[in-house]
């Protein structure tokens, strides 16, 4: 049976960027998504449709098609006194808040003695992302997964006591 909208996928997978192997889940606990949904990039989704439980294959994902092109633009300088109490190193991965209240990462790229020069493009756009992919599971979503959109491995329980709140 192959993948189709609101199913259940269970995969493992290792992530190579430019000749490194930067993620891998082999061997340990699968990924599990529902697909159709966005819950992987654009480009690993679409390069897994047409398979089956067992298949393995070797998907490339190209930057658009994944965290998006490098934007020259995503870097700024921020006056340093925003940092005050972090110690900086280049390099250096920090979180914040954004306007819309989401969640910003930014890369330090250079600190200087009254700002600091810092990139908010994701650490990998722009780049080739090659994935390969072994397909462990496919199963229809129950009719509570597709409204929620989680799949139920991936449901925490916020109580564990019987209470009654729908969450179990």
């Amino acid at each position: 049976m192959a993948i189709e909208q609101n199913q259940v996928v269970s995969i493992e997978y290792e992530l190579t960027v430019e000749n490194k192997v930067i993620d891998s889940n082999l061997g340990a606990e699968p990924l599990v998504f529902m697909f159709g949904k966005g819950q992987l990039i654009g480009g690993l989704e679409d390069g897994i449709k047409d398979m089956n439980v067992g298949d393995k294959k070797e998907v490339l994902v190209q930057p658009a098609d994944g965290y998006g092109e490098y934007n020259d633009e995503a870097i700024q300088e921020v006056p340093k006194e925003q940092f005050e109490g972090i110690e900086l190193a280049e390099g250096m991965t920090l979180y914040g808040q954004g306007e819309d209240g989401s969640t910003v990462q930014v890369v330090v790229k250079e600190i200087g003695d009254q700002s600091v020069i810092v990139d908010f493009n994701h650490p990998l756009a722009g780049k080739e992302l090659l994935f390969n992919v072994v397909i462990n599971d496919i199963r229809e979503a129950s009719e509570d997964e597709v409204m929620s959109g989680v799949p139920a491995e991936n449901q925490t329980d916020s109580c564990d006591t019987g209470c009654g709140c729908g969450s179990h």
